[in-house]
């Protein structure tokens, strides 16, 4: 079993590396964002909380997140061998709650890939997506106050998983082949996990 977090400030690239390492190793993806987004178009209740704190930058309360998160692993990965968690866990609190999580289901959090990417080059990559996808979220402002909550919520998670000697710092600059080869070869270095045959 592979179990990774994929770690990084809004705009770090986070959805395109998952994707490629869903295929590279048949992991079941999670994407927080995607499961709350679904949810608010749909307008299910729990997307009317989540809308109220996404749509002014702000994270959503780690129980709600908790419950929404163990929902999807007992009704969608149960069977997988393994999980790229994309955009969880973002507090300290979820990253215990999450080790419980897997705890409970006899298995175990085996790397936390962190993307590390330049402040100015976030800002552009959202700006420009928000042009190309419409995603009300990717303007100026809430990319500013998305930008401010990340560092004072989330970075601490770095230190976090770092201590528990879990955290692969990789270089998200450069083509989206480079930045792949160095997360894989880094999960490989770490895990031991071996890629899979072409």
């Amino acid at each position: 079993m592979l179990n990774v977090v994929l770690f990084g400030a809004p705009g770090s690239g986070k959805g395109t590396q998952s994707e490629r390492l869903i295929d590279e190793f048949g992991l079941f993806h999670i994407s927080t964002g995607e499961v709350l987004r679904d949810h608010i178009k749909r307008g299910t209740e729990l997307g009317k909380i989540a809308d109220s704190y996404i749509s002014r930058g702000q994270l959503i309360p780690d129980d709600l997140m908790i419950r929404i998160l163990d929902d999807v692993l007992e009704k969608e990965a149960a069977d997988k061998v393994g999980v790229v968690f994309d955009g969880f866990p973002r507090t300290i609190p979820q990253a215990e709650a999450l080790k419980e999580l897997l705890l409970k289901r006899g298995t175990d959090l085996h790397a936390v890939v962190g993307l590390e990417v330049p402040e100015e080059e976030l800002v552009e990559r959202m700006l420009n997506r928000g042009k190309e996808t419409g995603r009300a979220d990717d303007n100026i402002d809430t990319i500013k106050n998305r930008l401010q909550v990340y560092h004072n919520q989330t970075a601490p998670l770095r230190d976090y998983y770092t201590k528990e000697g879990k955290y692969l710092g990789i270089t998200g600059t450069g083509s989206v082949e480079e930045i792949y080869e160095n997360i894989v070869n880094s999960l490989h270095k770490a895990t031991g996990h071996p890629r899979k045959q072409k």
